[in-house]
């Protein structure tokens, strides 16, 4: 088989592949993306957003990653489990990447290592979908939450995350959390406050129409925007004040 005949023959094999892939595919900006699969957002910042790296040893046990694997949790992922993007799942998301930081430092934090308690009832403000959040990325759960194996609850995450609804939240901010590290003790509190992010003023006469199905497409898709250019803002450059985290001895 001479040189020609055998490149010929490579490249009718590399086409045949491609077109198996066509269908599953399509070019995006330059970039491939299976097209199947695949949330399609109307926002590109959601996937640029810092991501959260955790380990989690339950994971590692049943078989889900790798010893020296982790968990990636982004901001899409937030979207995702939430059904939307706001200031309170934007919060969530920040909130617990600041304070597994100030936990952790250099260290990758540890899923099911970490408990949470929120400030004030679980219906107090937006607490309920701020811990859902919490709860996603931590692995702290409420009652409903994995008890683990054995009598001594081992990897278990059951009541990891509670509400404090003796102890209010500043009146001026929308939550407070406090984050602790199961085998250190450390811990943190970190008060969210949105309203430093000031939200554009359009946003006032375009909310009521949108909600109410009066607003033209136009309107609503400029209110979407308006939303998510705020989350954007808590997300990337949050005023200072924004987020304010305290160790707590």
């Amino acid at each position: 088989m001479n040189k020609s005949h055998t490149v010929a023959l490579l490249a009718k094999r590399v086409f045949f592949c491609f077109m198996l892939l066509l269908p599953l595919c399509k070019l995006l900006n330059g970039n491939l993306v299976f097209a199947e699969g695949q949330t399609k957002f109307a926002q590109d910042f959601f996937d640029v957003a810092e991501p959260i790296t955790l380990k989690d040893p339950l994971a590692v046990i049943l078989g889900a990653i790798d010893n020296d694997g982790a968990f990636v949790f982004t901001y899409a992922d937030a979207v995702k489990f939430a059904g939307h993007s706001c200031p309170a799942v934007a919060g969530a998301y920040k909130s617990t990447q600041l304070a597994l930081k100030a936990l952790y430092g250099k260290e990758t934090p540890v899923r099911g290592n970490i408990s949470v308690t929120i400030m004030g009832g679980v219906d107090e403000n937006v607490n309920g979908p701020i811990s859902q959040i919490v709860s996603m990325i931590t692995g702290a759960a409420a009652e409903n939450g994995f008890k683990g194996f054995g009598p001594a609850g081992k990897y278990g995450r059951y009541n990891l995350m509670s509400f404090a609804p003796e102890q209010k939240t500043d009146t001026k901010a929308t939550c407070t959390l406090l984050f602790q590290r199961r085998d250190t003790g450390k811990t943190v509190e970190i008060t969210y406050d949105p309203a430093l992010a000031h939200a554009d003023e359009r946003m006032e006469k375009l909310m009521p129409l949108t909600l109410s199905g009066k607003a033209t497409d136009e309107q609503a898709r400029l209110f979407g925007n308006l939303m998510q250019e705020r989350v954007k803002t808590i997300l990337f450059q949050p005023p200072e004040g924004t987020f304010i985290i305290r160790e707590k001895q």
